[in-house]
């Protein structure tokens, strides 16, 4: 158990710099749902399935949907001001 945590960690270490690094908001809401995958499974490895359930439903589903809701809007929004 302590190798996989380690392993997780190590991948969460390169995975926070690459959601804060990335400028594009759709490949970053890309980036955080599979950040939010990696911090769901290292609270599974802690014995924590309440509050891994929990992270995957809101990092991993809802964040990114919701992100890639508004980013349509926008553009929605932003074409219709073209015409």
């Amino acid at each position: 158990m302590n190798v996989l945590l380690g392993i997780v960690l190590t991948l969460l270490a390169i995975a926070a710099p690459a959601v804060v690094m990335v400028d594009d908001p759709l490949r970053q809401s890309m980036v955080l749902g599979f950040y939010g995958l990696l911090l769901a499974s290292a609270f599974f490895i802690l014995q924590a399935p309440d509050v891994a359930l929990s992270m995957i439903v809101v990092s991993s589903v809802l964040i990114p949907a919701l992100v890639l809701l508004a980013l349509g809007r926008i553009r929605h929004l932003e074409s219709r001001d073209d015409e």
